[in-house]
């Protein structure tokens, strides 16, 4: 959580062609060292690692996927790339089942040989986006993208002509021209944004808590381990399903908060089932209202490309999109701490726990609807008021940046 903002700012100074394959390939090697653990201390260690070379990457990919799309296209993109990051979860339940079962040779557990051949798998996909990365549209020459790189002068031309009319900010800032202290300050109190903070910090919670005692719960159940990877995979898919439906819907409408709600709301109608469920209740319908919470329409794609749009420009963006994924942090942490030994196996408590999250959640959807509908009000109202003249001169004149402009409206 504390890399995150640090990342992001070395990426931007840096160029995220650069940052992003560097820690890919730095936390691979963490990742293969794990397999020489040898006592509890290894084991911090290594995961301390993790989360300070893991900090920034996703805010860094975003960055670098607005460089190539407009505000309308970003959130299908993103759901893309959350759906390549589902789809591992279905991947990883597969090798795991296979690689385990190299336990005892060598005299090795199983587990090191899937920390050590997954991180390898990592750290040659990193060594190959060193060399396949592009700064930029217009900078897409280089050996593995080909010696006249991937577009043609007239497309790039067409490519950043389109890109500069959805966002005209993007004219102000380079690709690797790093954020003064000021520019930094300037973006954190960018109080439009927080509403959407608030929705990082709350809207992952509840599913957060649920799958990372999933596996734990279904061993509870009587599976064996082969069966608990194997039973991961229905949710994993039907999760994969409803990402890209809730993004595509979301463009479809040009709606955000109205069907970002559609997660929370499924998460409670889920949840509610599974407090009430009775504990003698048979185990596949444990398992099968536990799975289909877990397929939640996942709207992180939608509130990403959203405060991208709302940033307004490239300065808050690059700032915001950190804030933005470290309050999802620190609902994470918070996911970790609800469920209790003396609550298992069924964690009743700590499931009305979260029903009361998920409300606050669907309180925060309509609160974000609301405070933009709002904002937007009163901006047009005070730049009604101006005359044709005083509308040309504040647009010569202002000092007034991004979001902070008159003429600026926000998406919701």
């Amino acid at each position: 959580m504390f890399a995150e903002l640090p990342s992001q700012l070395i990426g931007k100074k840096l160029g995220v062609e650069r940052w992003v394959p560097f820690q890919m390939m730095a936390w691979s090697i963490v990742a293969m060292l794990q397999c020489l653990i040898q006592n509890r201390t290894g084991f911090y260690v290594t995961r301390a690692l993790f989360g300070l070379l893991e900090g920034g990457f996703i805010p860094d990919a975003v960055l670098m996927l607005s460089y190539f799309f407009t505000t309308s296209e970003l959130a299908i993109r993103l759901s893309f790339f959350w759906i390549a990051n589902g789809a591992t979860t279905i991947l990883q339940a597969l090798l795991a089942s296979g690689i385990l079962r190299l336990r005892g040779t060598h005299g090795w557990a199983g587990w090191r040989y899937l920390f050590l051949i997954e991180g390898l798998m990592t750290f040659a996909i990193g060594l190959f986006a060193a060399g396949y990365l592009p700064a930029s549209p217009t900078q897409t020459k280089g050996k593995l993208r080909g010696k006249d790189g991937w577009f043609t002068e007239r497309e790039e031309i067409i490519i950043v002509n389109r890109i500069l009319r959805d966002d005209p900010t993007k004219s102000q800032m380079h690709n690797r021209q790093g954020l003064s202290f000021v520019a930094l300050k300037k973006s954190f109190m960018d109080f439009d944004m927080w509403p959407l903070y608030l929705l990082g910090f709350t809207s992952y919670v509840a599913p957060g808590t649920v799958g990372a005692y999933l596996t734990l719960t279904i061993k509870g159940l009587g599976f064996s381990t082969f069966a608990t990877n194997m039973m991961i995979i229905p949710y994993a898919t039907l999760y994969l399903i409803n990402n890209f439906a809730v993004t595509w819907l979301s463009r479809k409408l040009n709606q955000r908060a109205l069907i970002g709600m559609l997660g929370s709301v499924w998460q409670f109608v889920f949840l509610l089932v599974i407090v009430f469920l009775p504990d003698h209740a048979n185990h596949w319908v444990r398992y099968a209202f536990l799975s289909l919470f877990l397929a939640y329409p996942y709207v992180h794609p939608i509130v990403v490309s959203w405060n991208s749009a709302n940033s307004g420009s490239v300065r808050t963006r690059s700032v915001s999109a950190s804030l933005y994924n470290i309050s999802v942090q620190i609902g994470s942490i918070i996911s970790s701490q609800i469920y209790h030994p003396k609550d298992k196996p069924y964690y009743h408590e700590g499931n009305r726990v979260l029903l009361y999250i998920i409300s606050t959640n669907l309180l925060l959807w309509v609160f974000a609807k609301v405070y933009y509908v709002l904002r937007n009000k009163s901006k047009a109202a005070k730049w009604d008021a101006l005359s044709p003249a005083e509308k040309a001169d504040y647009l010569d004149t202002t000092t007034d940046e991004g979001n902070r402009r008159l003429d600026f409206r926000f998406v919701h």
